[in-house]
């Protein structure tokens, strides 16, 4: 929990900058693109989130991986800034600066990113449900699902949003109903 408060902390402001860069370039679409992209390929990799944040590896090191593996894919701006942050020794927090930014960008939109954990996979036609829904409840102009399955839930799903957490699940139903019948008990 520390650890991602820290990483929050530090994010922030790189994410901030980065935000502030997009708009003053007029290169959002861009540069959201690259975010979006780089964290797809973070979460598909994990030997390269290993190999940026191992702290015995050289900064050169780092800068040239990213330059052969990344700067292909990314615009000029986004390469720069990854260079940026390798100087800085902050490539570490990639990962939750890309999250920031996002989360800046669809603020910045009136688009909100749900996380869902579910049970099972969610049909599209259930998705596109949960997305109305969401955004009325929200009043959001477009709802964005993160979803993870979870088959420990039973059945049902998980809903987060900003601080908002919405149980659904036949697990969080069963435990309030032994959570219920303890006190009842209790009398």
């Amino acid at each position: 929990m520390a650890n991602d408060v820290l990483s929050a902390k530090i994010a922030t402001p790189y994410a901030n900058a980065l935000l502030d860069l997009a708009k003053s370039q007029g290169l959002i679409h861009a540069i959201t693109s690259d975010m979006n992209n780089l964290r797809e390929l973070l979460d598909a990799t994990p030997d390269l989130v290993k190999y940026l944040n191992n702290p015995v590896v050289s900064h050169s090191a780092k800068k040239e991986i990213i330059t052969k593996v990344i700067t292909p894919q990314v615009s000029k701006e986004t390469s720069q800034f990854l260079m940026v942050l390798t100087g800085r020794n902050r490539v570490n927090y990639l990962q939750g600066i890309a999250t920031c930014y996002l989360e800046l960008v669809y603020e910045l939109a009136n688009i909100k990113i749900v996380e869902v954990t579910s049970a099972s996979k969610l049909t599209d036609s259930q998705q596109n449900l949960l997305i109305e829904k969401l955004e009325t409840m929200t009043n959001a102009r477009e709802v964005k699902l993160v979803i993870t399955i979870d088959p420990t839930l039973l059945g049902g799903f998980l809903i987060k949003t900003n601080s908002q957490v919405i149980d659904l699940s036949v697990k969080g139903q069963l435990s309030q109903l032994a959570s219920h019948l303890d006190t009842v008990l209790d009398y």
